[in-house]
């Protein structure tokens, strides 16, 4: 009885039952992801709210995928875990390809061969009029390219990626066509040779950010490993095709019906970019007074690249594969050959080894759906091309010379299809162009300062001491990136990417 008066008598209640637990064998194991998020659901069921205070019978809010690490649940003890963001799901990851994304990739590819039939084409009419013209000729298709990329990128960023590529596309169009004419009433003049390759630079500058930048446009965090080795793979075909096309048609038709089937791929392009319009997400109209210039933009830009860990050493990264890589096969690859005596069918085998590690890799991407940590992959595979590189130096016969090319390719595959998704999913989405543009300034000017400075010490010492220090300095880059916790551990989650923790 309770002591003060007029008091209810004090109700007893029954003790509550002891909370059972399910035998174990009838827990399958999970996965360590949703073992996580089935511990956070516990919680949630037990608190009445879920981890941001959020009561029960409110909107749900998407659980992040955890990691070790501090805790931030609001009046909770500390549980140990911290928020990485929003991981891709299983279901993304092996989900088809959206059917956009294809029709995009068809299309650009179309357009890509058409390209390499036009290259091969002015390059072959500039080779007429001498070295001196032919070489002119790519310098005038590559230096307003280089000069102009970063404002191509900020372009692309501020009034959007496909609304850039169709001017870009509609301007190829009309150069093509007045090419083609041109060359029926003049020939194949110089200063005409010239100015198409001003042109066509020009208009690449602004075009190639955009177009790099589609693919993230266009699929999911996710998905971006398979797109992009796919992507990878048909350029590969379209090089291989391109140029033999483009002998066949210049046989044929010379310089205008090369001109003429150039355009009629930009046409097959722009008509693919129209129909893509309201299945891409594109930025609305700036203001016209009051907003930040071009060159704001660019430095915006230039500011995240240096400023994002994962960006930054990326960047790095591919600066070093470009100058002391590339130039393995293509420009080494043939010194050797002829200081091996060994002639053009083995140079041509040594190419093509190549070219098939290349595609033999993107494929394995395209299969497994892409590596957990690209960084890791990409350090991984660009250690193999390193030990390919040497293996190409002290090859004493075509056998091991060929076997070092293709791993060379395998190599630089994986490094390829790793290392691009990993800086597309990182580069925030108002950003995509500016990153892309800076990505082939970086690979450009690596390979302008170091393909004169290789092949003139190679002339000077022989190919084989020329190839052991690529070997030497792409194995030491791998090994650094290896060492790196910034690139060994990083992970793109919906563009944004950071090292996992210990114990993920």
């Amino acid at each position: 009885m309770n002591g003060r008066p007029g008091a209810e008598p004090r109700r007893h209640l029954p003790p509550l039952p002891a909370r059972t637990e399910p035998p174990d064998h009838t827990l399958e194991p999970l996965p360590r992801p949703l073992r996580v998020r089935a511990v956070l659901a516990g919680r949630q069921e037990r608190l009445g709210c879920d981890l941001t205070g959020r009561r029960r019978g409110q909107p749900p809010l998407r659980l992040p995928l955890l990691t070790p690490g501090a805790c931030q649940c609001p009046g909770l003890v500390s549980c140990g875990m911290v928020s990485t963001g929003t991981a891709p799901a299983v279901e993304e990851v092996r989900s088809p390809l959206p059917r956009a994304f294809l029709v995009w990739l068809a299309g650009a590819l179309v357009s890509m061969l058409g390209t390499g039939m036009m290259y091969f084409a002015l390059g072959w009419a500039a080779s007429a009029h001498g070295g001196t013209v032919a070489g002119l000729a790519l310098t005038a298709v590559n230096l307003p390219r280089a000069v102009l990329l970063l404002v191509g990128g900020a372009v692309g960023d501020r009034f959007g990626a496909r609304r850039v590529m169709i001017a870009g596309d509609a301007a190829m169009i009309a150069v093509t066509m007045l090419l083609a004419a041109a060359v029926a009433g003049l020939g194949t003049p110089v200063w005409l040779l010239l100015s198409a390759g001003l042109l066509i630079g020009v208009v690449d500058a602004f075009y190639l950010p955009a177009s790099g930048s589609m693919p993230r446009r266009l699929v999911g965090t996710g998905q971006l490993p398979r797109a992009l080795a796919l992507r990878q793979t048909g350029q590969q075909l379209m090089m291989f095709t391109g140029g033999a096309l483009g002998g066949v048609l210049v046989a044929a038709a010379g310089l205008g019906g090369a001109a003429l089937a150039n355009a009629v791929t930009f046409a097959a392009m722009l008509s693919v970019l129209l129909w893509l319009r309201g299945r891409i997400t594109e930025p609305p109209p700036r203001p016209r007074d009051g907003g930040p210039g071009l060159l704001s933009d660019i430095g915006d830009g230039l500011r995240i690249a240096w400023g994002e860990p994962v960006l930054r050493a990326a960047l790095m990264l591919t600066a070093a594969a470009a100058g002391f890589l590339l130039p393995v096969v293509t420009l080494l690859g043939p010194l050797l050959a002829r200081a091996q005596e060994w002639g053009p069918q083995t140079a041509g085998l040594i190419v093509g080894a190549q070219s098939l590690g290349i595609v033999a890799a993107a494929l394995t991407v395209v299969r497994r759906s892409g590596a957990a940590r690209p960084g890791l992959a990409a350090a991984a595979g660009l250690l193999a091309a390193g030990a390919g590189t040497g293996l190409l130096a002290v090859s004493w016969s075509p056998v091991p010379a060929v076997a070092g090319s293709l791993l060379i390719g395998a190599g630089s595959g994986t490094f390829g299809a790793n290392i691009a998704p990993l800086v597309l999913g990182t580069t925030p989405d108002t950003h995509l162009s500016r990153v892309q543009s800076l990505v082939t300034v970086v690979q450009s000017g690596a390979l302008l300062a170091t393909n004169a400075a290789l092949g003139l010490l190679a002339e000077r010492t022989s190919p084989a001491a020329v190839l052991t220090l690529c070997a030497a300095v792409v194995t030491a880059t791998a090994v650094a990136a290896l060492l790196t916790g910034t690139l060994r551990g990083a992970r793109p989650v919906h563009g944004r990417a950071g090292p996992t923790r210990p114990g993920q």
